[in-house]
């Protein structure tokens, strides 16, 4: 039976290589099928190819925009954080600088690349918008382009992947605006905290229990917090002297200037009482108009000019001192000396100190803080556009001598800093950590919200946002999970420059968050996970919303991105 069952299997069996046209698995059928159901592409074969060319093309422009940005998000990673690493720069004049003030890495990068451009000019607007967290600003826009990268791979489309981030940012401020806490202006000590936070990272940060305190004070001298939502850091001034150390630094209710005192002709070195006049015109002869000359025949004519300019010079004197004036602050010139050593001696015998080569752009916050006015030619001098002084001394330091003009008058709304350093490398880095910690005042005003640091808001965020994903559906929920993914760059990163294990540390993290500990963030003193709060580690609301607003408003537009078109010159 078996026998004939095996030969028969050429008959009916549908297995049989010997099956008939009609049967479906027969080599000839299979081929018929394939005659008849494929589709006649040959008039379409050139359209799709375009098509096709044209997608891949669209796809190789935003995967080299992803891994430009990423490789400056990678570039300026190890200086996260207090435990982060500092970069060397060598410029093209030759001069080495020493940072790990992002922002500033940034900024003398040589990029060519369009999108790492963009990373570039992201860093200046935080910057620009809240003055710290120009580092953390790259590295969370490098964690949402590897997120970006991972669902178009997944095959959704740029902007499903684009709405869903705008969605899961406006979700993201909610979340951390919800866990601020409102800070009060009257308690210095937290304003102090906060300060203290972001000078962690510096160079500097042994000294952040002096600098901390006088970013703090600078900032309350200009701007009243009951009454001003913001405050213009241009009214602070902050003169670099080389020497000493960054303990040294100090800050100043009045002026001071590099320049020093004339005293070619023997003037007054220091002047109680002061009465200051900013002046604008020459104290030299008038040159000719272009390509006009005097010409002089004999001595007599010679003499007549010198006693002229003389005359001429000793009357500009004269009219300064019947002002009461006795301090000339006087502007540089470019067209001829600003005053001659005839000037000086008339000067030195009215017994009126001069500090001259003032720059054009200082007189204005020079008017503000003395409450007087530039006096632009000799027929304006009158007492009342005089500014006063309790002191003007010149004082030696060990890098030269400086002017400093204290007991201005009340009410000052100005400030100078003295930034002193004991070489030019670390006298840059301590004015920049400086400018970093008076942004943060500046951020506090603002918005008047403190968060914890340590990663505490990017997690809690990251926690938050997981929930919100399941209550949406389709491809939203699947991008905003990836959002909230991404944003644990900021304490792997952390974790990472501290020497820690990554892996465990944010597990743990994770663990806390859900637990409902709002606060847990990295310790990287500590190597632990502790509350950001009772650690006394705080930074203004303002710095992390607004670094989160500006990288994802980055990869957005990386995102729409979908060729690069050549212009012609």
């Amino acid at each position: 039976e078996t026998q004939k069952k095996f030969a028969n299997r050429g008959e009916g069996d549908p297995l049989s290589k010997k099956a008939t046209p009609n049967n479906p698995r027969s080599g000839h059928a299979r081929s018929l099928a394939r005659t008849q159901t494929q589709p006649d592409t040959m008039g379409e074969g050139e359209g799709g190819t375009q098509l096709d060319t044209g997608k891949r093309q669209q796809d190789d422009v935003r995967t080299s925009n992803i891994m430009a940005g990423k490789a400056i998000s990678d570039a300026v990673r190890t200086s996260l954080g207090p435990r982060g690493m500092d970069k060397m720069m060598e410029t093209q004049s030759g001069e080495v600088i020493i940072t790990n003030d992002g922002a500033t890495i940034l900024r003398h990068m040589s990029v060519s690349h369009p999108a790492a451009k963009m990373m570039v000019e992201l860093s200046k607007s935080q910057d620009i918008e809240a003055g710290d967290g120009t580092t953390s600003v790259v590295v969370l826009a490098g964690g949402l382009l590897n997120a970006v990268q991972t669902l178009l791979t997944r095959g959704l489309h740029p902007n499903q992947i684009s709405d869903a981030f705008q969605l899961a940012n406006n979700k993201a401020d909610e979340i951390m605006r919800n866990m601020a806490i409102p800070v009060d202006f009257s308690d210095k000590e937290t304003l102090v905290k906060c300060t203290t936070t972001s000078l962690c990272s510096k160079v500097v940060s042994q000294n952040s229990s002096l600098l901390a305190p006088l970013a703090v004070d600078a900032v309350m001298s200009i701007a009243d917090p009951a009454t001003e939502t913001n405050a213009d850091l241009n009214n602070i001034k902050v003169v670099q002297k080389l020497g000493g150390t960054v303990d040294d630094t100090e800050l100043i209710q009045g002026l001071v200037f590099s320049q020093k005192i004339s005293k070619a002709a023997g003037g007054p070195m220091r002047m109680p009482n002061a009465k200051i006049a900013v002046v604008q015109f020459c104290l030299s002869p008038p040159k000719t108009d272009i390509e006009n000359s005097v010409v002089i025949s004999d001595y007599q004519q010679m003499d007549r000019l010198l006693k002229e300019e003389r005359n001429y010079i000793a009357d500009l004197c004269k009219k300064i001192a019947k002002t009461g004036c006795n301090v000339v602050l006087l502007q540089k010139s470019i067209l001829r000396d600003a005053i001659t050593d005839l000037g000086l001696h008339f000067l030195s015998k009215l017994k009126i100190m001069l500090i001259r080569d003032i720059e054009r752009d200082q007189i204005e916050f020079i008017c503000k803080t003395l409450n007087c006015t530039p006096i632009a030619s000799a027929d304006a001098l009158r007492p009342e556009k005089l500014g006063k002084a309790d002191m003007v001394e010149e004082i030696a330091t060990s890098d030269g001598k400086i002017v400093k003009i204290t007991g201005v008058p009340k009410p000052c709304k100005t400030a100078s800093i003295l930034c002193r350093g004991s070489n030019k490398m670390m006298l840059e880095e301590n004015e920049r950590s400086i400018h970093d910690a008076l942004c943060v005042v500046r951020s506090l005003f603002k918005q008047r919200y403190l968060i914890p640091g340590g990663s505490a808001p990017e997690m809690e965020v990251s926690h938050k946002l997981m929930e919100y994903a399941k209550t949406l559906s389709g491809a939203d929920s699947f991008c905003v999970r990836a959002y909230a993914e991404a944003l644990e760059i900021v304490p792997a990163t952390l974790a990472e420059n501290a020497g820690l294990n990554p892996i465990s540390i944010v597990t743990e993290l994770r663990q806390k968050h859900a637990r409902g500990e709002q606060y847990a963030g990295v310790n990287v003193r500590k190597g632990t996970i502790s509350n950001m709060n009772e650690e006394n580690v705080v930074q203004p609301l303002l710095v992390s919303s607004s670094a989160l607003s500006l990288a994802t408003e980055c990869v957005r537009m990386l995102l729409k991105i979908d060729g690069i078109v050549p212009v012609a010159m």
